[in-house]
Formats: structure tokens, sequence, C-alpha cells
């Protein structure tokens, strides 16, 4: 399944979970790098990618957000 041009889901690369295309490297790998602190440059030397798979990794992401429902956790 192409979610984009850039981001795959393929049963056969990485369990099925999204990854940029033409590599395994996981979306969650590359918006986790960023979460981390790493920068756009380091994730493209890092995992030999382009600025363009970075923000369609994030895209992606924010597309899964929109789409969810949220609900609040119970007070502990």
């Amino acid at each position: 399944m192409c979610v984009s041009n850039r981001v795959v889901i393929d049963s056969a690369i990485y369990y099925g979970r999204p990854v940029i295309r033409g590599t395994r490297l996981p979306v969650t790998i590359v918006v986790g790098s960023l979460a981390g602190g790493m920068l756009f440059a380091e994730i493209e030397r890092e995992y030999d990618i382009t600025a363009d798979d970075i923000r369609a990794a994030l895209r992606f992401v924010m597309e899964l957000v929109q789409q969810g429902s949220f609900h609040p956790l119970p007070a502990a």
C-alpha cells in the first residue's frame, strides 16, 4: 500500500509498518529522531534519506493523528 509517494506500507517490509520508500527505515525512527533533537541534516546523513522523506514522514504521522479520536485518561 502506498500512502504517499515517499511512505509505503508493505507486509513484506518491516512487518507491514510504514517505511520510507526504497528503504527499510520506519517512519517511527525518523519522527523519533526529530523528537530526540536530531536536525534534518543529521537524519539525512545518518539514514541516507532526503529532507522530503523526513517531511513525508511527518505528514504521515500528522494525518494519522488527525484521523484518530482521543479520550482523556482518568486521574490517578
